[in-house]
C-alpha cells in the first residue's frame, strides 16, 4: 500500500476569495486608546460659566470638615477661612495648583505590553464598582459576591481586549475584617491579571502591607514604586462640599508609597448636588478641584485622575439611575470640562439599571459608553459587567460589554480620508470591469483595515440558520463562552516563590 502523502487540493478562485474574506483582521481595526472629543455637549462659553461658578463656590462657600493636617497645609499655601470657619480657596490659588498639576502619566501593567498613557485625548475603558451581588452563571439568580467571584472576574477581564485595566467590580462579602478584605482583594488582582489594576484601601493602615505584597510579587523592595501598576480609588470629598478624613489619610499613605490616585467625586443630582445639570456640574467640579488641591498642596504634580462622576437619581423614587440621557450628558460634559482644564479625566458609563442581560441593558450601556467615549474621557469606569444600578455584576455582561466596546472604539476611530480610501481607481476598475466591488483588492484591504468583525456573540445569521443552531440569544451565547474562558484561562502570574512568601506573611483566603 502506498504511503505517499496525498496532495492538498488547490482551492478554486471562488474558494480562495471566500477563505480570504473569512480571515480575521491581521490588525485590530478598533484598538483601545483612540482620540475622543468629537462630542461636545457644552460650548466653550458654557464651560467657562460652569468653571467660574465652581471657583466662586470654593472661594465663598468653601469646604467643611477639613482634616487638621490639610487645614494647616492649605492655609500655608494661600487658602483662608470664611466667617463660618470653612476652608476657602481663591481663584489665584486654584489656578496656581492647576498650572502645576499632573497632565499625563503612564499607567503601568505588570506586563509592559499593557502600559498606556493617561491624559490628552486618548480614551480607554475599564472596570470599577463595588457590587455586593453576582449574577450566578448557572442559576442566573443574584447571590452575595465572593472572593472567588472577584478572582474569576479578574481572570475574565484579563482575557478581554477592550478592558484596559481592572478595578475590582465586586466586593468579597465572604471575607470578614477590613485588613483581610483589602489584602485578599489585592491578592486576587495579582493572581488574575498583569494588566493595570485599581483597588480601594478602606483605611490608611492597609496601604503599607498591600504595597509590601506588591513588592514581593515584583521581586523585591521598592519594585512597585518603579512601575506602580495599581492605583487607589479614593472618595476624598463627601458631597456637598465636605472632606472625608479616612479618605484623606488613605491618600497621604498612598502618596508616601507612590500609588497613583483616582480621586472620585460621585454626587447625586437633587440629593447631594443641585438637580439642575449645570448646577450639578459646577458643584461637583468645585469638589473635584478641592480634591486636586488636597493632593497638590502636599505633592505638587502627583499622578491623579480628575474623576468627576456626576450620578443621577430618580427624584420620584430616590433610586439611582445608571442609564439614561441625563447621566450620559453629565458624564460626557464632566469629561469635556476635565479635558478643557488639561487634566487626566475620569468618568463613569455603562452602569445599567437592568437586572437581566436584556434590551434595556444594551440600550443603556451603549448610549452612555458611546457618549462618554466620544466626549474624550481618558478613563471610563464601570464600563464592563455592571448591572442592577451597580448593585450587581454579571460575567456574561462583562463579555458582551467587551464586544460593545469594540464598536465604540470603531466609532471613535472615525473615518480616514486619503487617496487610497477615497477609492477613485477602485471605482474606475469596478465600473469598467465586473460591475461590482466584491473580491477586489481595494475591498479586501478595507475588510482587514476598516471593519470590525464581531465574535460569535453578535448574531448576523439568517433566521433559518439561527434556528438550526438553537435559537440562542446573546445572553445564552455569552454564558457558554464565559464558562469556556474560565475553564481555559488559568494564568500563573505569581511565581511559586512569591506566592509562598505572600501566603506565609498574609492571611490569604483564595484557594487556587
Amino acid at each position: 500500500m502506498s504511503t505517499k502523502p496525498r496532495r492538498k487540493r488547490k482551492m478554486s478562485p471562488r474558494e480562495a476569495m471566500h477563505a480570504k474574506r473569512a480571515k480575521a483582521p491581521e490588525v485590530n481595526p478598533c484598538p483601545p486608546g483612540p482620540s475622543g472629543g468629537q462630542y461636545k455637549p457644552l460650548s466653550d462659553n458654557e464651560i467657562q460659566q460652569i468653571y467660574d461658578n465652581a471657583l466662586r463656590i470654593l472661594s465663598e462657600i468653601g469646604m467643611g470638615e477639613v482634616p487638621d493636617a490639610l487645614m494647616e497645609k492649605a492655609l500655608e499655601c494661600g487658602a483662608h477661612q470664611n466667617e463660618q470657619g470653612r476652608l476657602c480657596y481663591s481663584k489665584a490659588m486654584i489656578e496656581d495648583i492647576l498650572a502645576g498639576a499632573c497632565r499625563k502619566f503612564t499607567y503601568y501593567g505588570r506586563n509592559p505590553k499593557h502600559d498606556f498613557e493617561v491624559g490628552g485625548d486618548k480614551v480607554h475603558f475599564g472596570t470599577g464598582g463595588a457590587a455586593v451581588q453576582t449574577m450566578d452563571l448557572d442559576t442566573h439568580n443574584y447571590r452575595s459576591a465572593t472572593l472567588r467571584d472577584l478572582y474569576d472576574f479578574t481572570r475574565l477581564a484579563d482575557s478581554l481586549t477592550n478592558v484596559s485595566w481592572f478595578t475590582r467590580c465586586c466586593v468579597a462579602t465572604d471575607v470578614e475584617g477590613i485588613k483581610d478584605l483589602d489584602v485578599n482583594t489585592a491578592y486576587a488582582l495579582l493572581k488574575g491579571t498583569t494588566k493595570p489594576v485599581g483597588t480601594s484601601f478602606t483605611v490608611a493602615e492597609t496601604v503599607d502591607p498591600i504595597i509590601d505584597m506588591f513588592d514581593i510579587a515584583m521581586g523585591g523592595e521598592g519594585k512597585f514604586r518603579e512601575r506602580p501598576f495599581c492605583k487607589a480609588h479614593i472618595s476624598p470629598v463627601i458631597s456637598p462640599l465636605r472632606y472625608g478624613e479616612d479618605a484623606f489619610d488613605v491618600a497621604m499613605a498612598c502618596i508616601k508609597r507612590g500609588v497613583p490616585l483616582n480621586n472620585i467625586v460621585a454626587a447625586q443630582s437633587g440629593a447631594t448636588a443641585p438637580a439642575t445639570l449645570a448646577g450639578m456640574l459646577s458643584s461637583t467640579l468645585a469638589e473635584t478641584l478641592a480634591a486636586l488641591v488636597m493632593v497638590n498642596v502636599f505633592a505638587p504634580g502627583y499622578p491623579m485622575i480628575f474623576s468627576n462622576w456626576p450620578l443621577v437619581i430618580d427624584l420620584r423614587t430616590g433610586s439611582f439611575c445608571g442609564g439614561g440621557g441625563e447621566i450620559t450628558l453629565l458624564n460626557a460634559a464632566s469629561a469635556q470640562i476635565s479635558n478643557w482644564l488639561g487634566l487626566p479625566s475620569g468618568a463613569a458609563a455603562s452602569m445599567s439599571d437592568s437586572k437581566a442581560v436584556d434590551a434595556q441593558m444594551g440600550l443603556e450601556k451603549a448610549m452612555t459608553s458611546l457618549g462618554v467615549g466620544l466626549a474624550g474621557c481618558n478613563m471610563v469606569y464601570e464600563s464592563s459587567g455592571m448591572t442592577a444600578s451597580l448593585l450587581g455584576a454579571s460575567f456574561e455582561a462583562m463579555l458582551i460589554d467587551d464586544e460593545m466596546l469594540s464598536q465604540v472604539y470603531r466609532t471613535l476611530r472615525g473615518i480616514e480620508v486619503t487617496e487610497e480610501t477615497l477609492g477613485f481607481e477602485a471605482i474606475k476598475e469596478a465600473v469598467y470591469g465586473e460591475g461590482h466591488f466584491l473580491g477586489g483588492q481595494h475591498t479586501m484591504d478595507a475588510m482587514q483595515r476598516d471593519y470590525f468583525w464581531p465574535s460569535k456573540l453578535t448574531d448576523r445569521q439568517q433566521p433559518a440558520v439561527w434556528e438550526e443552531q438553537g435559537s440562542l440569544d446573546m445572553w445564552q451565547r455569552a454564558n457558554v463562552r464565559v464558562k469556556e474562558i474560565l475553564e481555559e484561562h488559568q494564568p500563573e502570574y505569581l511565581s511559586p516563590e512569591a506566592d509562598v512568601e505572600i501566603r506565609r506573611k498574609y492571611k490569604i483566603l483564595l484557594d487556587v
